[in-house]
């Protein structure tokens, strides 16, 4: 039960970590240059959002649904 509830917090607070980081990449002046030119920002920057939000969302319903 309560091993649940730390993997559900973990996850959360991981997901969270990358998506800022994503985001935080897609600031720099790099990548806005980019952003500029080509009309969408790196893979990696795009990647670590998707992730980001993934992992958040799951630790967030483990955390709401695995309380059974």
């Amino acid at each position: 039960m309560m091993n649940k509830k730390i993997i559900g917090i973990v996850l959360l607070a991981v997901g969270i970590a990358l998506f800022f980081w994503g985001y935080n990449m897609t600031q720099s002046v790099g990548e806005e240059m980019k952003e500029a030119f080509t009309g969408s920002f790196s893979d990696k920057a795009t990647w670590l959002m998707i992730g980001g939000g993934a992992l958040g969302l799951i630790g967030l319903l483990q955390l709401v649904i695995g309380k059974k």
